[in-house]
């Protein structure tokens, strides 16, 4: 490891003021919510919390930005899969039951909660900020990269709430749950066959580099990360993460519909 690498990874901690006073509101929130009552289900949300904050505030967000398009989509699996699944498994049925009673969140539940609606617009978002051009703009445009992360969390949180809403009857069964994921998993995993399969790059950004931490000649000839190995690493990232987090609901999923299944059997023998 260089003594610039180093650097990086030891100096880009810094908290971004308006993301992390909105992450901090974020988990105060639901504390407050939870009355701070402390079982798994905070402990998921607290990781989910962490893992947003490493993904928006550390060497990661200065890594793909400016060098790694691998490091990029990292960061963008864990803004719309793996951060937004983790806070919505974790929230209590109580919370949500209070929140739907105010009309205007309860009609936009009914709305953005429906599968069909949450998979196409979770699958748009993905696609359409991947789409050469634009991409090249978040990176040379901060406001446009701000846009971007907010609607990454936005339609992950969409994806995920039909499969792990904690109010029962508003959840998908599990039979349609463990459909839903699977299509949703094989969209989401197009990206990252693209990516793996292709002999082109993509993407302008990565070509050449500002290269403001003296950096490039570590990646490119000492890891041998070319511009065109380093986007078929992304794409192997994006294809394992989304395997992985899709696998881990179908199995949380499963788990729910054998408890259910015992239940039943339990109050039909009594």
């Amino acid at each position: 490891m260089t003594p610039e690498l180093m650097q990086l990874l030891q100096s880009h901690w810094e908290p971004v003021p308006s993301i992390a006073i909105g992450l901090i509101a974020l988990l105060v929130a639901y504390l407050w919510g939870t009355k701070f009552k402390f079982t798994w289900k905070t402990v998921t949300f607290i990781f989910g919390i962490a893992i947003l904050w490493i993904g928006l505030m550390s060497p990661l967000d200065e890594l793909g930005d400016e060098y790694l398009f691998s490091a990029h989509m990292m960061q963008h699996m864990i803004l719309e899969f793996i951060g937004p699944a983790m806070l919505v498994a974790a929230l209590p049925e109580e919370m949500v039951r209070s929140w739907i009673k105010i009309p205007a969140i309860r009609f936009a539940e009914r709305i953005l909660g429906n599968p069909g609606v949450a998979l196409t617009i979770a699958t748009t978002v993905m696609l359409v900020w991947h789409v050469p051009p634009i991409y090249d703009i978040t990176l040379e445009n901060e406001t446009v990269h701000i846009i971007e992360h907010i609607t990454f969390m936005v339609s992950g949180t969409m994806l995920w709430w039909p499969v792990f809403n904690p109010i029962p009857e508003g959840r998908l069964k599990p039979l349609a749950a463990m459909v839903y994921l699977a299509v949703a998993g094989f969209l989401a995993s197009i990206l990252g066959m693209i990516y793996t399969m292709s002999d082109v790059p993509f993407y302008a950004a990565y070509a050449d580099p500002h290269d403001h931490h003296n950096l490039l000649p570590l990646f490119r000839e000492q890891w041998g990360l070319t511009q065109l190995e380093d986007q078929k690493l992304g794409g192997a990232i994006m294809w394992v993460i989304c395997t992985l987090t899709f696998f881990w609901a179908l199995m949380a999923v499963m788990i729910e519909w054998l408890k259910e299944g015992e239940s039943n059997d339990v109050r039909t023998t009594t």
